[in-house]
């Protein structure tokens, strides 16, 4: 098999060649010991949680009514294209860090320094936003048992103390993941079959309180979205093109995409998992496939349930499914569902905890971060250092922020890593042509260039000041590279 003529400096690529052979270093290598199964449930664990039991309400109330099936349609639609393109790599290259392991052996060290640095970020946001929706879910069981959390420990109810609850929940999952991917994966597959039923019994059951009514309009008319104006919470395409601020309408659908999408975030996490699957290239993009699949057709049969059974107007914001049953006079059912969320978010959580510490893994062991970090357990063969590190910082980011701040970063970066591992594909499609592809994205580049433009639409209906954080971030990543990680990278002594 040959290669491509190395290319020195910023751009230098690892090649998959070495980047599978750093997979057998008994120091920094993971044990493989996921099934085709294993990855489903992890798909679908982490994608069915947040979209659902949280996100929902704050959509439909504020950005696109009823037509929030719409949205979800559009973000499946996204997400889609993106999964071909993932799938192709993953088969390609079944090494741990998704994103940041492709774009290193396709477009080079830089631009996989700042994807790896994105996801980074992605994840971390990720499950403090998880976790502050579960914290939420059991301060409302909590309440119906006659227990209060004090204003102080809780972000519930406008207010902004330390959630003690999200907090100590990162800290006991950083625990059960720092112990073994097999552990993860069976706590992971029992919490998923309770948060599957809870789904399912929610939309049979929701199917009886549905009234018509609360469907029209489906589309509500679009609205001036008083209070935003020019400012930085406007989406970046209405300050681009002038457009005046609003909600609903068409353009409602979109920006809800953009903001429901985090709920699809999840196929890529499959693709972090990539090592220490036993058979990547066949099992990965069925992991992959499978999930989106079904999470799709879950989201939209709960939204168009959620708002059958309350007028979108009405909606709850923290606690939308459990909330809609109490207005129509069904408490069991509520109860059920906030019981059925606390546990499905857990997995959640517990995966985005799991994705991140393989991302940092990769970097880590690539160099660009210290090498310390990439040692695994003698034991339980989990890159532990990382993974303590890592879950004392998000357990703290779920404690200091509430769930509205962070969801936004959340996509943006998600996105972002779609865009680059669409242009991946591109390019490692031309410079190395040879490579056994255990599977094929088609229409290869005009597929990988639909995902680009559909990502970046939806990245502009975010606001200006998501972007302005990104952008700040993303300078704080090219210092931390310039200033360590470009001496420190292994491909350096290459060079």
């Amino acid at each position: 098999m040959t290669s491509t003529p190395r290319r020195q400096g910023v751009f230098r690529a690892k090649t998959i060649e070495e980047s599978i052979a750093d997979t057998e270093d008994p120091e920094h290598g993971l044990r493989k010991e996921l099934s085709a199964l294993d990855l489903i449930v992890y798909g679908v664990g982490v994608i069915v949680g947040t979209g659902i039991f949280v996100v929902t309400g704050a959509v439909a109330k504020q950005y696109a009514g009823p037509a929030i099936a719409l949205s979800f349609v559009a973000s499946a639609v996204v997400c889609g294209l993106a999964a071909l393109c993932y799938a192709e790599f993953a088969s390609t290259v079944p090494v741990a860090g998704s994103a940041y392991t492709f774009s290193y052996a396709s477009i080079g060290e830089l631009p996989a320094w700042i994807i790896g640095w994105d996801l980074v970020l992605e994840l971390a946001l990720g499950a403090g936003v998880v976790a502050g929706g579960w914290s939420g879910y059991v301060t409302n069981l909590l309440d119906n048992a006659g227990i209060s959390v004090p204003d102080q420990l809780s972000h519930q109810g406008g207010h902004h103390g330390f959630d003690i609850l999200a907090a100590a929940l990162v800290l006991v999952l950083t625990g059960i993941v720092m112990a073994g991917m097999k552990l993860s994966a069976r706590v992971t597959g029992l919490v998923v079959a309770i948060k599957v039923t809870v789904v399912l019994l929610v939309i049979f059951a929701g199917l009886f309180y549905v009234t018509g009514s609360n469907y029209t309009p489906f589309l509500p008319h679009s609205q001036p979205n008083t209070g935003t104006g020019s400012s930085l919470h406007a989406p970046l395409v209405q300050a681009m093109f002038g457009f005046t601020p609003s909600s609903f309408g068409v353009m409602g659908i979109f920006s809800g995409a953009a903001v429901v999408f985090f709920a699809f975030i999840g196929f890529d996490i499959v693709a972090t998992a990539a090592e220490e699957t036993r058979h990547p290239q066949r099992d990965l993009p069925r992991g992959i496939f499978g999930s989106l699949v079904v999470c799709t057709v879950l989201y939209v049969a709960v939204s168009l349930v959620v708002t059958g059974m309350q007028k979108y107007s009405s909606l709850d914001t923290d606690a939308p499914l459990a909330k809609a049953f109490k207005a129509v006079g069904a408490p069991f059912w509520s109860g059920l569902i906030s019981f059925g969320a606390a546990v499905g978010l857990t997995s959640v959580v517990m995966i985005l905890l799991l994705g991140q510490t393989r991302v940092f893994f990769a970097m880590s062991r690539d160099g660009l971060l210290p090498r310390a970090f990439s040692r695994v357990h003698p034991r339980y063969g989990t890159p532990y250092r990382t993974t303590v590190l890592l879950g004392v910082i998000v357990a703290l980011i779920a404690g200091f922020f509430t769930v509205g701040q962070l969801e936004e970063m959340v996509n943006i970066g998600t996105l972002f890593a779609f865009v680059v591992v669409a242009v991946g594909v591109i390019v490692l499609r031309r410079t190395r042509p040879e490579l056994e592809r255990a599977f094929r994205a088609p229409w290869v580049p005009v597929l990988p260039v639909l995902s680009v433009c559909a990502s970046l639409w939806l990245m502009i209906n975010l606001s200006v000041e998501t972007w302005l954080r990104f952008a700040g971030w993303m300078v704080l990543g090219f210092l931390i590279y310039f200033g360590y990680g470009r001496s420190h990278s292994r491909l350096a002594g290459r060079d």
